[in-house]
């Protein structure tokens, strides 16, 4: 018997099956309670994460699939034991809205990592028993701890994207001290993820390089995101020249591909962060050996540092690029994001298109 009484009705876009194709879902969330607070959701970002649920990428999608894990909106009501917001607080909603809060890893505030039962904020099963319905919705109800206050200077369609992809690289950004101004990066790959990782390097004082198998990608790389340096990765010649000659790098590039030869471009002791998901990893032990070099992984964040995440965006007025749309037009964006037709995420317009 569940402890959580059925709530208000939600309108949101849902998946019916592998198909992938959205259309309006009426549904209710859970009444509120005492720690929860009631976020009414303004914009909600696009990540592959959506296609991979609406269209049953790991065989494991519980239908109706409500997509959206990077969610923006305003307080609509609070519990009564909550004290860190207020009606009106503009906040976030990441990827996940639930976890044991008894782990070392929640007590250290990466509940993302918590092995007991992070629970994503999509296609996952709630404590009260549902499925848990992302932010492709009027309104979602979260306990406050996995709830970030956004601040008042930040544009919600802008910060919406950061509770994903931006705390996706932040996080390893950090983890392993990537934040020493004079250091070397290396990116892979000019997406969603890609483009924060420049973004943030910049602001950390990193000399960075873009690799890219497009050369349409190096004008923006260089003027529009501060990029030092690009490089063709399919030039062999090219990177041959940057043999040994970064500290790290974070590959976000999506889809299968090489390893090697990344690898070969890193310093003794050097560090490469995967933050994509390639079906299978490839690497010759001589890769690690020499120089010996690492290769580590790493995925979103805990609650601690994407609220730390969130204050040095807008502390630096570090901004990701983003293509406004509305709710109606998701099914197309996923199609454009699959071909890397978008610079650099889409952002749905929840309050003036969910109707």
């Amino acid at each position: 018997m569940s402890f959580f009484q059925e709530g208000k009705d939600c309108l949101g876009w849902a998946a019916r099956d592998a198909s992938g194709v959205l259309s309006p879902y009426h549904f209710k969330r859970r009444a509120i309670g005492a720690d929860d607070i009631s976020v009414k959701i303004t914009h909600c970002g696009i990540c592959y994460g959506d296609v991979v649920y609406t269209r049953n990428k790991h065989e494991d999608s519980k239908y109706p699939v409500v997509p959206g894990h990077e969610i923006a909106g305003i307080v609509q009501e609070v519990g009564s034991n909550v004290h860190r917001f207020k009606i009106g607080d503009p906040v976030g909603v990441g990827t996940y809205i639930n976890s044991c809060r008894n782990c070392d890893e929640c007590n250290e505030g990466l509940e993302v990592q918590c092995p007991n039962g992070m629970v994503p904020t999509i296609n996952a099963v709630d404590v009260d028993g549902t499925i848990t319905k992302g932010g492709y919705s009027s309104f979602i109800v979260v306990h406050e701890r996995y709830c970030y206050k956004i601040p008042e200077n930040y544009p919600l369609a802008l910060a919406a994207p950061l509770l994903c992809s931006g705390i996706t690289v932040y996080t390893p950004m950090i983890h392993h001290k990537m934040n020493q101004p004079g250091k070397s990066l290396g990116v892979i790959g000019l997406g969603g993820l890609g483009h924060m990782a420049v973004k943030f390097a910049k602001a950390f004082g990193l000399n960075v390089t873009v690799f890219s198998t497009s050369i349409s990608k190096k004008e923006e790389a260089l003027n529009v995101l501060g990029a030092d340096k690009f490089v063709v990765s399919t030039d062999e010649e090219e990177m041959k020249t940057l043999s040994r000659s970064l500290d790290f790098i974070i590959d976000s590039a999506s889809g299968d591909h090489p390893f090697d030869p990344y690898m070969s471009l890193l310093k003794t002791n050097g560090l490469f962060v995967m933050v994509c998901y390639p079906k299978e990893v490839k690497l010759d032990p001589l890769s690690l050996f020499i120089g010996m070099r690492s290769i580590t992984g790493s995925f979103t964040g805990g609650t601690k540092l994407t609220g730390e995440m969130l204050e040095f965006c807008a502390a630096n007025k570090i901004y990701p690029e983003i293509e406004v749309i509305p709710i109606e037009y998701a099914y197309e964006a996923f199609e454009r994001m699959l071909k890397g037709d978008v610079k650099y995420r889409f952002v749905i317009d929840i309050q003036n298109s969910l109707k």
